[in-house]
């Protein structure tokens, strides 16, 4: 069975997007032992899975040659990997190796759990995020908790009707003030 996994910046106050629904502010391109972290992260594997509106902010940005110089295995990873972009509205998918599902991504992710890969990580996405967490889909928590605060914006767990209990794992703390917590749901 294959397991998802979140990869989430946050913000101190607990936002993933700004109120412009921008997530630049969590780039910090001066540190190199976050961006190794991020570039042996990268080498994991499976399935990227998103929503309309992060598939196309990604979209837009790691084709680039600025992604390429800025984090080169990081960008490999991103534009060659298997991707999901689940939306009711996106015509078509256009970024290299993605498919787009337009069907209900609880049912979707369920049937893709079973199937055999590499696991399956959602990064940003919080209405995905919103809707997978109540019915148990999510497997593994990976929180970049960002040492800036926004004053606004959208929370990761937006719609959330019940608790969602979790158990830190590991935590690691970079020179750059960012704090990686890695959760799981608690049994």
């Amino acid at each position: 069975m294959q397991r998802v996994v979140v990869f989430e910046n946050l913000s101190l106050d607990g936002y993933y997007v700004d109120s412009q629904g921008e997530m630049s502010w969590a780039k910090d391109d001066n540190d190199e032992e976050f961006n190794a972290y991020s570039s042996d992260n990268a080498k994991g594997g499976g399935t990227l899975l998103f929503g309309r509106v992060t598939y196309e902010l990604m979209a837009s940005f790691w084709p680039t040659p600025q992604a390429r110089q800025f984090l080169p295995v990081v960008a490999e990873r991103m534009n060659n990997g298997p991707k999901i972009v689940f939306s009711r509205t996106l015509g078509e998918a256009t970024w290299n190796n993605t498919t787009l599902v337009k069907g209900d991504p609880v049912a979707e992710v369920r049937r893709l759990k079973n199937e055999p890969g590499n696991g399956i990580v959602i990064l940003g996405s919080g209405s995905i995020v919103a809707q997978l967490a109540p019915h148990g889909l999510i497997d593994f928590y990976q929180f970049v908790l960002n040492p800036i605060a926004l004053g606004g914006g959208r929370t990761l767990f937006d719609g959330l009707k019940d608790r969602l209990n979790l158990k830190l794992t590991s935590s690691r703390i970079f020179r750059n003030g960012k704090v990686v917590l890695s959760y799981e749901p608690k049994a």
